[in-house]
């Protein structure tokens, strides 16, 4: 079903009411940051969109009749993204952080309230009054998540979910599976969308061209020969890895490694520590993560585990140390996949056939 995007001046009354009271009641208990009220006029844009606009969304189509001005964003990936555009001025809140935000984008985002490290409630992200929502999860609008897109509709407000998300009309983290390996055409395909939402479409055509010119020089002398290679983003009891149509299987085929758990079709399935031994991966990738959600998030607790477990101790990789260190935003579908092959390049080519 359409889903129109409209801007804040089309919501009804009584939504506008309850999320004013609410934005009330979060401030004085300390839910969130206070929220900045709505800028007077038009937000400032290139004037090369023409409204409305209209596109389909994984299985919805989103409609906005101008570009909108109050923007939450429910992950860490999509902030960045939003950031990069330079929409700060337009964002009312982030959410859903695994790292701290890239060095160059540090300074707009702190002009951005953060509503919670992991997912907000619906009632802090009522809270912040948006128009627009944005997500690189579809969790967040599943049942039990957020808000489902159809409940964030009937208060006025519009949803986008990235392209890398989805397969088809299917949405991945939302509980579908995917067929089709993830390509960075997707992520592409996220920038452009937002940008000519946003009224900024010569800044995605620009941020599209220096990732794509990243991309190529790190891959372009990177190839690691087919080396066995496990990714290990998070968990130590039952560790979640990196199947094999995600986004750490679009670093791998990129830079010559080979996925141990490539015939996984979930991007990130739960396997037991017995089934990491038996491949006997040459290169560990381990996710770095700030975020203390699962055991053994942090680089460091993820090598010790490695090390002294009976299991892992002896593997050839872990003797010999062979680890490569990616924050967890360059292991998800984000404008960060570039510094992972950037990394991985280094290392390559600091290890050279020692690796």
């Amino acid at each position: 079903m359409p889903f129109p995007l409209s801007p804040l001046r089309r919501r009804s009354t009584l939504a506008g009411g309850l999320a004013a009271a609410l934005l009330v009641v979060l401030t004085g208990c300390g839910a969130s940051e206070a929220v900045p009220q709505a800028s007077d006029g038009p937000p400032a844009g290139e004037g090369t969109t023409t409204y409305p606009v209209t596109l389909q969304n994984c299985g919805h189509e989103v409609t906005v009749d101008e570009a909108p001005r109050r923007i939450v964003s429910l992950d860490q990936n999509s902030t960045e993204i939003l950031l990069s555009l330079g929409l700060a001025d337009r964002m009312v809140g982030t959410a859903s952080w695994t790292d701290p935000v890239l060095p160059r984008l540090a300074a707009d985002a702190e002009r951005v309230p953060r509503l919670s490290d992991d997912a907000p409630s619906y009632e802090v992200l009522l809270g912040a009054r948006p128009d627009f929502v944005t997500a690189s999860f579809g969790r967040h609008y599943g049942q039990g998540g957020v808000a489902t897109r159809e409940r964030l509709a009937e208060t006025g407000t519009g949803s986008y979910l990235s392209p890398t998300d989805c397969d088809g009309d299917v949405s991945i983290n939302g509980g579908g599976k995917r067929t089709n390996a993830l390509t960075v055409d997707a992520l592409y395909q996220e920038i452009h969308e937002l940008a000519t939402l946003f009224d900024v479409q010569s800044r995605g055509d620009a941020l599209v061209a220096d990732l794509r010119e990243r991309a190529a020089a790190a891959t372009g002398s990177t190839d690691f020969g087919g080396q066995r290679a496990f990714f290990w983003f998070a968990d130590t009891k039952t560790p979640y890895v990196a199947g094999g149509l995600g986004s750490a299987a679009l670093l791998a085929e990129q830079t010559g490694l080979r996925n141990v758990f490539a015939t996984s079709r979930d991007d990130w399935p739960a396997v037991g520590w017995e089934q990491v031994v038996a491949a006997d991966p040459e290169v560990i990738v381990l996710g770095d993560l700030q975020r203390d959600r699962f055991p053994g998030d942090r680089l460091a607790d993820k090598v010790a585990f490695l090390e002294h477990d009976p299991l892992t101790k002896d593997l050839d990789a872990v003797r010999h140390h062979r680890f490569v260190a990616l924050h967890g935003a360059e292991l998800n579908p984000s404008i960060r996949f570039v510094d992972g092959l950037e990394k991985l390049a280094d290392w390559r080519a600091e290890h050279g056939d020692d690796s």
